[in-house]
């Protein structure tokens, strides 16, 4: 009997199985070494390093508890670290001037924050913060001029210090016609106040170097500086009044700048920063302040009587648009038409003429009787009067008593009245 042998063969499904059992089994291995030797190769050169650094610290001469120690900054431009020194020969003759000037001046500028009453969740009145701005100190008994708007309907204002005391203060008085408002608070006996001079804005040019201090986003006492950019801005508030003879700044202010102090390279006030022109609300570049000669003038006053004491026409107005204009029939449509005058007043002597025909003008509900057939004021000391704003804006400076000079159109003429002024309030 012939016995034979057979040969169990393995499937390709096991082969293949087994090929990539080996290769993973590879894969591990080799990796591992890799990695192994990876690890070797960092802490070889860690020791290298240590060992190296282990020789420059006994090269390096020890130091002595004179010396001063400072950190070392490795660049990859320059070999040697700037010094900063002391030294005023260092510095150039403008960063000495910004210096100078902030050194002056920064203790006279003031943090200014105002709070509300309102209502908690039991019906309990509490202060809420409002908004921030800043101030300056004019008087060391402690008056502070500001803007109007900083300090507009505050219950409680807090006055902050350079030194971080904060102080109550109260409004002695306040002026939305040209934005202005002063408020006074009582430093302690033994402290005294640093005060910043008022300078004058009328020798102002365009061109010509200033310096902003105030609080912008509640950052105390910054600094920026730029140039006049314009003069004799006028600018309408959100009173809806005109400031005239703005100064216009590309000095960066933004919100809590408001109230803080244009200055000149000697330090002195030129003026009131108030507001910036931007369509986002933000910095664009173009600021305007008060200028200071108008400034000194309300503050006076302020101090003085609580208010500003201006004069005024003896007449009732008419602000004129197109309807009225075109219903009376009437040679403009802008201007302010005269309704009545006071019987003898300072008007009705110097030749203004009242309307005598009563029409009721507006809507049904809010309709008001107004005078037709009088006179149309287009100007006043050859400034445009086209609004009541325009017409505040001519009489700001003015006081009870003063002649000026009023462009009238009366039918189809253009007339020329000298009128004394009477005193208003506005």
């Amino acid at each position: 009997m012939v016995y034979t042998e057979t040969m169990k063969l393995y499937s390709r499904k096991q082969f293949l199985g087994a090929i990539i059992i080996t290769a993973v089994a590879v894969f591990v291995l080799c990796g591992g070494a890799f990695f192994w030797q990876f690890v070797q190769n960092v802490q070889n050169n860690k020791e290298d390093k240590d060992s190296q650094q282990k020789e420059i610290a006994v090269q390096k001469p020890a130091q002595t508890e004179t010396d001063d120690v400072s950190f070392d900054f490795q660049t990859n431009v320059f070999t040697d670290v700037l010094q900063v020194s002391d030294n005023l020969e260092n510095y150039t003759q403008d960063e000495l001037q910004n210096i100078s000037v902030y050194q002056k001046c920064q203790d006279g500028v003031v943090n200014i924050t105002t709070a509300v009453m309102g209502l908690n969740w039991f019906l309990e009145p509490v202060a809420q913060e409002s908004g921030t701005g800043s101030g300056v100190i004019i008087d060391r008994r402690g008056y502070v001029v500001t803007n109007n708007h900083v300090i507009d309907g505050a219950s409680i204002i807090y006055i902050s210090l350079s030194d971080g005391t904060q102080y109550e203060g109260k409004v002695i008085g306040a002026d939305a016609t040209s934005d202005l408002a002063v408020v006074k608070f009582n430093p302690p006996e033994n402290i005294s106040l640093t005060t910043i001079d008022f300078g004058d804005s009328s020798r102002l040019k365009v061109g010509q170097k200033v310096i902003a201090i105030g609080n912008p986003f509640g950052f105390d006492r910054t600094m920026t500086t730029g140039i006049v950019s314009g003069l004799g801005r006028p600018i309408q508030t959100d009173r809806n009044t005109i400031i005239r003879d703005m100064i216009q700044t590309d000095t960066a202010i933004n919100p809590g700048n408001s109230g803080g102090p244009l200055l000149d390279t000697q330090g002195r006030i030129i003026g009131i920063n108030t507001s910036i022109y931007s369509t986002s609300g933000s910095s664009a570049g173009i600021g305007f302040a008060v200028p200071v000669n108008t400034a000194k003038r309300v503050v006076s006053e302020l101090i003085l009587h609580g208010k500003v004491q201006r004069g005024g026409i003896d007449a009732s107005f008419v602000q004129l648009n197109s309807t009225i204009a075109n219903y009376a029939k009437l040679a403009v449509n802008s201007g302010l038409l005269v309704q009545q005058l006071e019987e003898n007043s300072k008007a009705a002597k110097a030749g203004l003429q009242g309307g005598t025909e009563a029409v009721r003008y507006g809507s049904y509900r809010n309709s008001q009787i107004i005078y037709l057939g009088g006179d149309v004021v287009v100007a006043i000391d050859g400034i445009a009067v086209n609004s009541f704003a325009s017409y505040l804006a001519a009489l700001e400076s003015k006081k009870p008593g003063d002649v000026v000079t009023v462009t009238v159109v009366r039918g189809r003429k253009t007339l020329t009245l000298q009128i004394p002024l009477s005193a208003k309030e506005y």
